[in-house]
Order: structure tokens, then C-alpha cells, then sequence
């Protein structure tokens, strides 16, 4: 078993690139609030369909875009979501 304090050591002599925290910064949940609960779907109505408005904090290229996603769980308008994924829109409720 490796003591904390040479796993420490060791990681300080590692050169880190500014590109690995980039790429580390890109995969950072990025925060929405829902705007609209537009309804249920799902088979039993687990999930709800909402209408999220990405907040400027993070990213600014990202601020005023609004997607439509799929929740499971309880949510209301207001509510601030951490999306991993920000290019896939959910399908409209028919």
C-alpha cells in the first residue's frame, strides 16, 4: 500500500498541459432554469417535459438558448437543472 503523501509527491512532478483543464472545463455540468413546465410523458407519466433557459455563469455563448428536455423526477419552473448534455433537444409532446 502507497502512502497519501507519495501519491501526493508524485502527482506534483506531473506537468499538466492549460489544454487538460480546458477539456476538463468543457465536460462541467453547464446550469439551465426551467422556464415552462410543458407536461408529462413517458408509458406512466414519470417524466415531465420542460422548457430550461441556460444561464450566462458558466458559458456565455450558451446564455439566453432555451432546449426542451425530459425530467425525471420532480421539478417546477424556477428550478435549476445541471445538464451534462447540451445539444440534444427531447421530442415535442404530441
Amino acid at each position: 500500500v502507497v502512502p497519501p503523501v507519495a501519491i501526493l509527491a508524485q502527482a506534483s512532478l506531473l506537468s499538466v498541459s492549460p489544454l487538460s483543464f480546458a477539456m476538463a472545463d468543457s465536460n462541467a455540468p453547464k446550469l439551465a432554469v426551467v422556464r415552462q413546465i410543458l407536461g408529462r410523458t413517458g408509458s406512466r407519466g414519470g417524466v415531465i417535459q420542460v422548457k430550461v433557459e441556460f444561464t450566462s455563469e458558466d458559458n456565455p455563448e450558451l446564455k439566453g438558448r432555451s432546449l426542451v428536455r425530459n425530467v425525471k423526477g420532480p421539478v417546477r419552473e424556477g428550478d435549476i437543472l445541471a445538464l451534462l448534455e447540451t445539444e440534444r433537444e427531447a421530442r415535442r409532446l404530441r
